[in-house]
C-alpha cells in the first residue's frame, strides 16, 4: 500500500512511501490464534494498520488474495483508499458471454479450465486446510513441491519456471514458508475466505487493472466495469503470468507507476 506516489525525476514531488503488510499467517506475520481471518477483516485490519503509522488515506495495490483484499479494502472504505492498482479483478457473477470479442471469451474459457481442472490445490485448502497444513510444515520436499507447482503452471514460461524466475528467487519464497511454519497457517485463507467476495460489493474509487496473459484468472472489461466503476487505466501486457513482480520486473514496476499516477490523475 502507497500514501502518495511520486515520480523519482521530479525534485519537487511528494515523497513516495511504501507498506507492504503481511498477511495474518503468511510469511513474517504472526498466525491466528482465532477463527475469522478472512479478506473482510483484513482489509479492516490493513485500515487500522494504515491509521497507526499515520496514514488516513493511501493508495492499495495487488495480487491475488492481495487483489482480493484490495476489491474489498476500495468498495468497504472509499473514505480511506483514493484508489487502487490490482492485477485481480473479479467481476459479480453470473454475467452473460454475449457482447465479448473473441480474446474476452476466450479468457472466460481460460478461467473455466483452470478451476475445472487445475484447481484442486485450492478446493483442498477450501475445505480441508488443516490436512495439507500438517504436510507443509513437517516435510520440506513436501513443501517445495506443493509450491513449485504453483510457480510451473501459473508462469509465462514454455517449459519450467526457471525461463523466467531464478531458482533462488523460488528457494527464497519456499525457504520463508519454511522457517516461519506458514505452510498450515497460509492455508487457512481459503478456508476463511472462498468464494466469499461480496457480489454486491461496488468499487467506486479510481481503479487501474493489468491483466497478464498467463495469469490463471482473466476477466474481461466489460465484466469488470461492472463491479469497477470507475477504471482509468486498462492494461493487458504482452508477457507475464501470476508472478509478474518475478518474471517481468522492470514492467511491472512501471506499469505500477504509471497506474498509480492515472488513479491520482483522477482526482485532479
Amino acid at each position: 500500500m502507497v500514501d502518495e506516489l511520486a515520480d523519482p525525476k521530479d525534485a519537487d514531488a511528494p515523497a513516495f512511501h511504501v507498506v507492504v503488510p503481511s498477511l495474518p499467517g503468511f510469511g513474517y506475520s504472526d498466525k491466528p490464534a482465532t477463527t475469522g481471518w478472512g479478506t473482510e477483516k483484513i482489509a479492516a485490519a490493513w485500515v487500522e494498520l494504515m491509521g497507526r503509522l499515520g496514514y488516513s488515506t493511501f493508495l492499495a495495490h495487488g495480487g491475488d488474495w492481495g487483489g482480493n483484499i484490495t476489491t474489498v479494502l476500495a468498495g468497504r472504505f472509499p473514505e480511506h483508499v483514493l484508489g487502487i492498482h490490482t492485477l485481480f479483478a473479479e467481476a459479480p457473477p453470473g454475467l452473460s458471454t454475449d457482447g465479448l470479442t473473441a480474446a474476452e471469451r476466450k479468457w472466460t474459457e481460460d478461467t473455466r479450465d483452470f478451476w475445472r481442472h487445475r484447481a484442486a490445490y485450492a478446493k483442498q485448502q477450501a475445505t480441508r486446510p488443516q490436512t495439507i497444513g500438517y504436510s507443509l510444515v513437517d516435510s520440506p520436499v513436501g513443501l517445495l513441491a506443493w509450491i513449485l507447482d504453483k510457480f510451473a503452471d501459473w508462469s509465462d514460461t514454455e517449459d519450467s519456471p526457471f525461463e523466467t524466475i531464478s531458482r533462488d528467487r523460488i528457494l527464497d519464497d519456499v525457504t520463508l514458508y519454511w522457517l516461519t511454519r506458514t505452510g498450515a497457517s497460509a492455508a487457512r485463507i481459503y478456508y476463511e475466505s472462498h468464494n466469499s467476495l461480496d457480489p454486491e460489493l461496488r468499487v467506486d474509487v479510481p481503479s487501474a487493472i493489468s491483466m497478464y496473459p498467463r495469469d490463471i484468472e482473466k476477466c474481461p472489461r466489460p465484466w469488470a466495469q461492472e463491479r469497477y466503476r470507475q477504471i482509468v487505466r486498462w492494461r493487458s501486457p504482452e508477457r507475464g503470468g501470476h508472478f509478474p513482480s518475478l518474471e517481468v520486473p522492470e514492467f511491472f514496476a512501471k506499469d505500477l507507476q504509471e497506474g498509480f499516477a492515472a488513479v491520482l490523475a483522477a482526482h485532479r
